[in-house]
């Protein structure tokens, strides 16, 4: 099955039975705002909260996983996700305990393995095409989260990611962006330089591969 074309973009946040899913509130508007802001791309500003259980997710553009806690997909949820990601599906996966050795990083780095076998998931060179997909990036975008001490007190200057047939399916992070971009897109103008530009390669990236 090749990868679905949508005539327009909208955010899905995936919803799974362990853990919890429902963090960062504000960042999804955020991220769509600024999409609207800096690009031409046809977009739907409304989140969508799909249940990963569920075969909506077969009509997402654009998937968004994260939390704190254990993740722990069920049957249903791990095949979704293989099919989803396998049949050219995006799926960014986003740590907000910035901690490479937490529950939620490493729950869900052994899901990552029981679907798509040991070594799949691995670090990103910082001359990825995701890095020039819109604006320019030497590497992942540094986050307070990671210069305040929050979680393993560790800067992480790489993303993960498994790629199928080339191109990215799952980008994974464990620098904390939903809790970067958690907050009203009206306080953008208090940024010397908008913190949330890294998302729109994300999103630009996902749409276009």
């Amino acid at each position: 099955m090749s990868r679905k074309r949508f005539e327009e973009f909208f955010f899905t946040r995936l919803q799974y039975e362990s853990g919890d899913w429902d963090v960062d509130q504000r960042m999804p508007s955020n991220l769509l705002n600024s999409l609207v802001e800096y690009t031409t791309l046809p977009v739907n500003t409304r989140e969508n909260i799909v249940s990963l259980s569920s075969d909506e997710i077969f009509n997402s553009p654009f998937c968004y996983l994260s939390g704190h806690k254990l993740v722990e997909f069920t049957t249903t949820e791990r095949e979704n996700f293989k099919k989803y990601v396998d049949n050219g599906g995006f799926v960014f996966v986003d740590d907000c305990n910035h901690d490479i050795d937490g529950l939620f990083a490493k729950s869900f780095e052994t899901q990552m393995e029981k679907l798509f076998g040991p070594g799949k998931l691995k670090k990103i060179p910082n001359n990825h095409p995701i890095y020039s997909s819109f604006f320019e990036f030497d590497g992942p975008p540094t986050t307070s989260q990671e210069l305040n001490g929050w979680g393993d007190d560790i800067v992480h200057d790489y993303l993960k990611a498994i790629e199928i047939d080339g191109r990215i399916g799952v980008l994974y992070s464990n620098k904390d962006y939903g809790c970067e971009w958690d907050y009203d897109f009206r306080n953008k103008r208090f940024y010397k330089i908008d913190n949330t530009r890294f998302s729109i390669n994300i999103v630009m990236y996902a749409m276009m591969a």
